[in-house]
């Protein structure tokens, strides 16, 4: 009836870290029209879906990530 609590990546792994370099990272957590995913869909705890936003934000800012789905 009920699914399972998604556990947050970043808590389970403590060596994985949040930055705008780590495109492929980032890009988990970004949906086909470019938008982040909300933290009950990614299953990210609200302490890492913060810096996560900022992050996506950032490679956004220099290109690293698209606005447009278009660019995708």
């Amino acid at each position: 009836m009920f699914q399972r609590r998604k556990v947050c990546r970043f808590c389970a792994d403590k060596n994985v870290t949040i930055s705008y370099k780590d495109v492929k990272t980032l890009r988990l957590f970004i949906t086909e029209t470019g938008k982040m995913t909300p933290r009950r869909i990614s299953g990210t705890c609200a302490k890492h879906q913060r810096p996560l936003a900022l992050e996506i934000k950032r490679a956004r800012q220099l290109a690293m990530l698209p606005y447009a789905p278009s660019h995708f």
